[in-house]
């Protein structure tokens, strides 16, 4: 099997990206070594949220909200390859909505991002997504089958499907593939507005085979969860299924690129 990196157009976009100041990487830069980290496997666009300056906040103040996507417009400005992704909550409906028109209707996010602090069959989601289909930018939603320890607000993918039934002018990545799992695919693949991206845990054989079985290639898209997943390790969980070379353009590059349109052209001599 060659796991060398392949060769896309315009680079691989990993569509699931956490960008965070608190602890040391590679170097005391953090973004900087997830910059070019990604680049060392061929990786050109990261779709970047920020879920707070003091680590990973499940519920963020307002204050914490403002600082987060703040600071993630300011990495989206200094490094080309990072798309900015807005990071929303429930909790504070008009402060996203206003962060959703300040970052994406008047600056350059390409998308946004919900976590957990509320499950996604919650209505108070609903102008959030409302908002996002209106703009025509894709959702990032966490979702996770858990055996034990799932929070109370934390979404599985049923909870990802009777969001996207409500909301079917809406596209929604459903994160965590290996999260999911089988189930969680067949949760979501009578729904055409939900695709999944590939990371979630450690690399699992045969997760993204069931993936193309039931969801096609076109519903697949390539991500890592870095820097708390090595971008090269959750590469490999794709090259490994050895695709031809349509399918595998789509799931590193083109579907995201296809959904996220707001991104910006790609180079296509990389």
């Amino acid at each position: 099997m060659d796991f060398s990196v392949p060769e896309i157009p315009g680079g691989i976009v990993d569509a699931h990206v956490h960008a965070r100041q608190n602890g040391a990487w590679r170097t005391d830069d953090s973004v900087t070594d997830l910059v070019t980290d990604a680049r060392r496997v061929g990786i050109s666009a990261v779709l970047t949220s920020v879920l707070g300056l003091r680590g990973y906040l499940a519920t963020p103040t307002e204050e914490d909200l403002v600082a987060a996507n703040s600071w993630a417009a300011e990495i989206s400005e200094a490094h080309p390859e990072v798309a900015g992704v807005v990071y929303c909550s429930p909790d504070h409906i008009d402060l996203s909505l206003d962060l959703m028109r300040r970052h994406i209707a008047e600056g350059s996010f390409v998308g946004i991002k919900l976590w957990i602090a509320r499950k996604a069959t919650d209505p108070a989601l609903d102008p959030i997504v409302d908002y996002a289909a209106e703009l025509g930018v894709p959702i990032l939603q966490h979702a996770w089958y858990k055996t034990v320890g799932q929070l109370p607000g934390e979404s599985d993918p049923s909870d990802v499907a009777h969001l996207a039934a409500r909301h079917p002018d809406a596209t929604i990545q459903m994160a965590h593939l290996s999260g999911c799992g089988e189930r969680g695919v067949l949760d979501i693949a009578d729904l055409p507005n939900v695709v999944v991206d590939t990371c979630g845990g450690d690399p699992e054989d045969g997760m993204v085979e069931f993936a193309l079985e039931h969801l096609g290639p076109e519903r697949i898209l390539y991500g890592s969860d870095a820097p708390g997943r090595d971008f090269g390790i959750q590469l490999s969980r794709v090259l490994a299924v050895g695709l031809p070379g349509d399918d595998l353009h789509a799931i590193l590059a083109g579907n995201a690129r296809r959904l996220y349109t707001r991104l910006p052209k790609p180079n296509l001599e990389q």
